[in-house]
């Protein structure tokens, strides 16, 4: 079964990230290394175990645009959302025996080296990935 491990950030994180006044703790350089290294040593792990499918990290949320609609006429809004505080950052899918396996994998994530104001808000959400619409019905 596929299961894809999200996330989230807020655009102050991305900035925080990028050394920027964010109102939270700047990361300095080695809070960034540090969080570089885990991340790779998380994947590199996960493709030795043949679990990963795919990774890949997000930009920040100011380079988002939204497309929704307005009378049948499509509307393009440009990021960040002010009535969004945390967005999308990243994602693994996975390939593993179980959701509990799926759930062991993410909590490792808890580990990742980042200022303290980061951790104490970070989190993961696992979801199953459907391979078809008979899935709905299951």
């Amino acid at each position: 079964m596929k299961y894809m491990i999200l996330t989230y950030a807020s655009q102050q994180d991305y900035d925080g990230m990028a050394g920027q006044d964010s109102g939270k703790p700047a990361w300095s350089e080695q809070d960034f290394a540090a969080m570089g290294a885990f991340m790779e040593k998380f994947n590199a792990d996960l493709a030795e175990s043949g679990e990963l499918v795919e990774t890949r990290g997000l930009a920040a949320p100011a380079l988002t645009r939204r497309i929704g609609s307005k009378n049948g006429e499509p509307v393009v809004t440009d990021g960040p959302y002010a009535e969004t505080q945390e967005v999308l950052a990243g994602y693994w899918v996975v390939e593993c025996d179980s959701f509990d396996r799926a759930v062991e994998i993410a909590s490792r994530l808890g580990d990742t080296p980042a200022p303290e104001a980061v951790r104490a808000t970070a989190y993961a959400d696992i979801r199953p990935i459907m391979e078809g619409r008979e899935d709905l019905l299951g």
